[in-house]
């Protein structure tokens, strides 16, 4: 087993720049805004043109099924850098979850090569507070002829995928099941959420036709293998929102000025931003830590995840917290995206587990006793 590398590669700082730039020049701060005042926050430009131009969709599919070729190290990059900008893309749910689900149950379907291509989008039919661990879900039932009843609440990326993957208990056990949006019996409502650039969506079933992709172990290890990859990967992300908003804070100190000096000339805001910098530092080595560990397929994948988890949630509300806090009245309002930035933290710090639910996972991993009541 190769050991750890925390260090980004030439090709991975090339990925981060090309990815950087395209969100620099087609999701401003003004855009995203503009988008979670209407129906559908979601981009679908934008993400065609991740996937289409950089192969995003894909980057940790092997190239024999359509994707890049790459690994998860990729994918956390990118992940981190749409949090910088809280791009409202379903990268998380069709790229990794839809993606590694498919990888592991069944990657000779010919469903992988299309959700790897970006040419059809994909969501695992699952509340996005569904932690590792957690056991097969049983909301959903599967009866005779592969049809399918029963209702998902809170599932990420659910509105505009074109393809559900939906966890079911059936005859023969527990089973994955691929649904064609538009199915017959099947409905697709969004529920208020707080972060406006991830929607949610409850997803209600009928007897709706599916097709079976695996069941028994492989259905259960593959989508185990999908929401452990995920939490993992969302720290990337939850980085990505940490790093944006203390470098944004820092800028505005740097220029705001009060009785006739820069606000970042006071020793009360610099220690508050020496601390916040410490914990990003800290955050980033856990974020780098838990997608190197999952990309080489390591036997501490469990413990870097819960790892990764519990610290940097925690670091990405209170980088948000303090954005908004430091900048005054202008980061309160509407118009200023620190508001984005501060409700991604906080869903994110539900999503795929709570920061209490890692620690207490943690602690069974690595054999520490609770406290003795």
């Amino acid at each position: 087993m190769s050991a750890p590398d925390l260090l980004h590669s030439e090709i991975e700082e090339e990925l981060r720049a090309s990815v950087r730039a395209l969100l620099t020049d087609r999701c401003p701060p003004s855009a995203v805004l503009e988008r979670c005042e209407g129906p559908r926050p979601y981009d679908p430009a934008l993400w065609r043109a991740l996937a289409d131009e950089l192969g995003v969709a894909g980057l940790h599919v092997p190239e024999e099924y359509g994707g890049a070729g790459a690994s998860l190290r990729e994918s956390a990059v990118v992940l981190e850098e749409l949090g910088r900008r809280v791009a409202p893309v379903p990268f998380l749910g069709s790229a990794v979850l839809a993606g590694v689900l498919l990888l592991a149950a069944c990657p000779q379907d010919a469903l992988l090569p299309q959700v790897a291509g970006g040419a059809l989008t994909a969501t695992v039919a699952v509340p996005l507070s569904t932690a590792p661990g957690a056991g097969f879900p049983a909301a959903v039932t599967a009866g005779a002829g592969a049809t399918l009843s029963g209702r998902v609440t809170s599932v990420a990326d659910a509105l505009d995928a074109g393809l559900l993957l939906v966890p079911a208990v059936g005859p023969d056990g527990p089973a994955l099941y691929a649904v064609e949006a538009g199915a017959a019996g099947l409905g697709v409502v969004r529920r208020t959420s707080l972060d406006l650039t991830r929607p949610l969506a409850d997803v209600t079933l009928h007897e709706v036709p599916g097709r079976r992709l695996a069941v028994g172990e492989v259905a259960e290890r593959a989508l185990g293998q999908a929401l452990l990859t995920a939490a993992g990967l969302l720290a990337s992300e939850q980085l990505g929102v940490a790093e944006w908003c203390l470098a944004a804070t820092v800028e505005y100190l740097k220029e705001r000025r009060q009785f006739a000096r820069r606000l970042g000339s006071f020793q009360a805001l610099k220690h508050r931003l020496a601390d916040l910098w410490l914990e990003t530092v800290g955050a980033r080595a856990a974020a780098r830590y838990a997608a190197d560990t999952l990309a080489r397929g390591g036997p501490d994948a469990e413990v870097a995840v819960a790892l990764a988890q519990a610290h940097c949630a925690a670091v990405a509300v209170r980088a948000a917290e303090e954005c908004v806090q430091l900048h005054g009245g202008i980061g309160m309002t509407w118009e200023h995206p620190a508001h984005l930035y501060l409700k991604r933290a906080k869903a994110d710090q539900i999503a795929l587990g709570t920061p209490g639910h890692h620690r207490a996972a943690l602690a069974r991993l690595v054999d520490l006793p609770g406290p003795v009541g």
